[in-house]
């Protein structure tokens, strides 16, 4: 077999099950469901299919990768989907030969950006992958120019979070898929070309305790009959979900109900017969509606202040509110400061009318 009359390319949606077949009987994991953003690659020799290669979405936590990245949790969590994991890689039985991998990693690196641009909408900046030091070495990576990055601490990702104990470590491997990859994702600004939606973040667990704290002193404006959840509460998850990119009352309310049972814990959610109750989408509208804004507005700035990142720069941002109709019959005018870096609010003023 001459290598260099591999051909590589993404399957088509026909060959996904043989595809998935074959990474079954001969990959030592098994097929691997799609995870998130996925494209499946098959390397063919005279259309024989000699190779079998997938890339997912990136591992919510790895703490080399992060380490080498050198961006913040805050970073992180908006620019994972510019990182892709290679989840599966597989050589065939019967072609096994010399720098056959190796060529079929090469051939995939120099496509993918196309393909990913082509598909999703948006550009990679980083590949990754794991290796069991207990069944490989990573040659086929450091033979690529792959770059060690360290070990994972053991721990599996399993239904509502990670294992208790750690397992087998595994050596963790990048490949920046342009020179200024690692500046690129862990700039305070990240370029345009590489955002894709609006600015989110994910909140510590220390922050999400912290956040019913500064709401405690909110004087309650419903009425004490029928109240099930405190109003600490309540402003906690709303504010956390809007800190997390959450825009509206019913986005605010899914991701809510999608929180575990830790993060339900740490924002102090009541207990009824051994389960947390959340806070539903009508009593969410219905604090934030009468809360008392300048209150709550001093209770995140305090907040803000504490956890929130040091901005190099701000923006200032003006917006009528199309559904906030005075006694006069005029539209509400605020005007807002952002951070550029945090992409948060620092403070809201509201503004007379403007002729």
């Amino acid at each position: 077999m001459n290598i260099r009359d591999i051909i590589i390319r993404p399957i088509n949606a026909s060959e996904e099950r043989c595809f998935h077949e074959l990474m079954q009987s001969h990959h030592y994991l098994g097929a691997l469901p799609k995870i998130g953003n996925t494209i499946l690659y098959v390397a063919t020799w005279e259309d024989k299919w000699v190779s079998l290669l997938s890339f997912s979405a990136a591992a919510l936590k790895n703490a080399a990768r992060d380490l080498w990245i050198g961006w913040d949790f805050r970073h992180q969590f908006d620019r994972l989907n510019l990182v892709a994991n290679n989840s599966r890689f597989l050589i065939l039985p019967n072609f096994h030969n010399k720098n056959l991998a190796s060529r079929v990693l090469s051939l995939c690196q120099k496509r993918i950006q196309e393909d990913w641009v082509e598909r999703f909408g948006y550009p990679l900046l980083l590949l990754e992958t794991f290796v069991d030091p207990t069944r490989f070495q990573g040659t086929i990576y450091k033979a690529s120019n792959w770059k060690f990055v360290g070990f994972t601490k053991g721990y599996k990702r399993v239904s509502g979070g990670y294992s208790n104990t750690p397992t087998s470590p595994k050596m963790v491997f990048v490949q920046p898929l342009q020179r200024d990859s690692r500046s690129q994702l862990s700039r305070s600004l990240l370029l345009e070309r590489y955002q894709t939606g609006k600015p989110r973040m994910k909140l510590t667990a220390n922050q999400m305790r912290a956040l019913p704290d500064f709401f405690k002193d909110i004087p309650d404006p419903r009425r004490a009959q029928g109240r099930r959840h405190r109003i600490e509460v309540v402003l906690a998850i709303s504010a956390a979900a809007i800190l997390c990119g959450m825009r509206g009352y019913n986005a605010i309310s899914d991701w809510a109900q999608s929180l575990k049972t830790k993060a339900l814990r740490r924002f102090c959610c009541r207990r009824r017969n051994g389960r947390y109750i959340i806070p539903s989408e009508s009593i969410i509208r219905d604090v934030l509606v009468r809360v008392d804004p300048e209150q709550l507005d001093k209770a995140l700035q305090k907040w803000n202040a504490i956890y929130g990142a040091i901005d190099e720069s701000l923006a200032i941002d003006g917006k009528t509110m199309c559904n906030a109709i005075d006694d006069d019959g005029r539209q509400a005018h605020i005007m807002s400061v952002i951070g550029h870096k945090s992409a948060q609010c620092y403070t809201q003023k509201k503004l007379e009318h403007c002729p």
